[in-house]
């Protein structure tokens, strides 16, 4: 009987083109990623017609590196898991068809992944002992969620941005400011030679135990700083908006996510004492390019040791967009429901 059960993974929802090798769904036995963020950088964000080429130029290159690295040929190879939505059409594309090349011409089964299961995948990558069900906050340039992982290949959406999503809010400030693309890590690392009480930005919670998110107000109240600051002849310190605005959006999320736990946790308290189990812990899982922001990562880690709940942060290469944490959902995906055929496709927009 075989030992290992071998997949190669695919991404390419946006800019950046990546493969790994897993041995079962948290092995990682390779993650290549070749990023674009030097090109897209001169134009002030992602021009999907370039990233769309780039994945066409990089793809077998970088999966032949995965496959290298991770010491594995083709007859190694158990399962082919590939995004197939949401992000970029173009790029989404790119990946898909490459995917379906792949498992058509080796006879390997092929399973297409939604994005932010991979994301959320991740921490099972990081704690190898992390099992669902448990509460997720995801946070992205496309999400900000809190969803409840019910098992691997369910999720439940408990709250979403209405607007803007937290990483969209990032790159439309950093604009605004002069720090150019990708606004997030700049902002972050900015902020950090401000003072977050010197400008004080409206914080929106939205109505009374919604887990709903709103930063379109927030981004708006920054540009009208900065046009004030400007038509008053003033000059602006970039690094003092940087911090109110990131300490703004930080206690946002802090705020719902602990909301969300005492609300999940005292949901699974009264089950547990009414069927006679357990109690389920408190915990408390992140997820998503956003969960690499330092302040966000500290800020979660404060108010969860307060409030006695288990935290869970992906290791800081595994936040950003990787091959890696789709090969772990793709592995799951298929151990409940088997291979996708060759007429998967891809979706612009892919609900959870």
């Amino acid at each position: 009987m075989k030992e290992k059960f071998l997949t190669l993974a695919i991404e390419s929802s946006c800019d950046e083109t990546a493969a790994a090798v897993l041995n079962g769904g948290r092995q990682v036995l390779s993650n290549i990623i070749s990023s674009q963020i030097a090109i897209h950088e001169a134009y002030g964000g992602v021009v999907p017609e370039i990233a769309s080429r780039k994945h066409l130029e990089n793809m077998n290159p970088v999966v032949q590196r995965a496959l290298d690295e991770a010491g594995v040929t083709w007859d190694d190879i158990d399962l082919i898991g590939v995004t197939n939505g949401p992000g970029l059409i173009g790029a989404l594309v790119i990946g898909v068809a490459a995917a379906k090349g792949y498992s058509l011409a080796g006879n390997i089964p092929l399973v297409g992944v939604n994005h932010m299961y991979g994301h959320v995948s991740s921490n099972f990558i990081t704690y190898t002992d992390l099992e669902p069900p448990f509460l997720c906050l995801v946070v992205s340039g496309g999400h900000t969620n809190i969803v409840e992982v019910e098992d691997y290949t369910k999720i439940k959406v408990l709250g979403s941005t209405r607007d803007d999503a937290v990483g969209e809010a990032y790159d439309k400030v950093a604009r605004v400011i002069g720090l150019g693309y990708p606004g997030g890590p700049k902002i972050d690392k900015l902020a950090k030679e401000g003072n977050p009480e010197a400008i004080h930005f409206k914080r929106v919670y939205l109505e009374k135990d919604s887990l709903d998110f709103s930063f379109s107000g927030i981004k708006t109240a920054v540009l009208n700083h900065v046009n004030s600051e400007r038509q008053a002849g003033r000059e602006i310190n970039t690094a003092d908006v940087a911090a109110g605005f990131q300490e703004a959006v930080v206690d946002v999320l802090v705020t719902k996510s602990i909301e969300a736990v005492n609300k999940y946790s005292e949901t699974n308290s009264n089950a547990a004492k009414n069927n006679g189990i357990d109690l389920p812990p408190r915990r408390l899982v992140v997820a998503g390019g956003v969960a690499a922001n330092s302040r966000l990562r500290e800020a979660l880690t404060e108010a969860c040791e307060r409030e006695s709940i288990e935290l869970y942060l992906p290791e800081m290469k595994l936040c950003t967009d990787n091959a890696a944490m789709i090969g772990s959902a793709a592995y799951y995906k298929y151990q409940k429901f088997g291979a996708d055929d060759l007429s998967l496709d891809a979706y612009a927009d892919l609900s959870f």
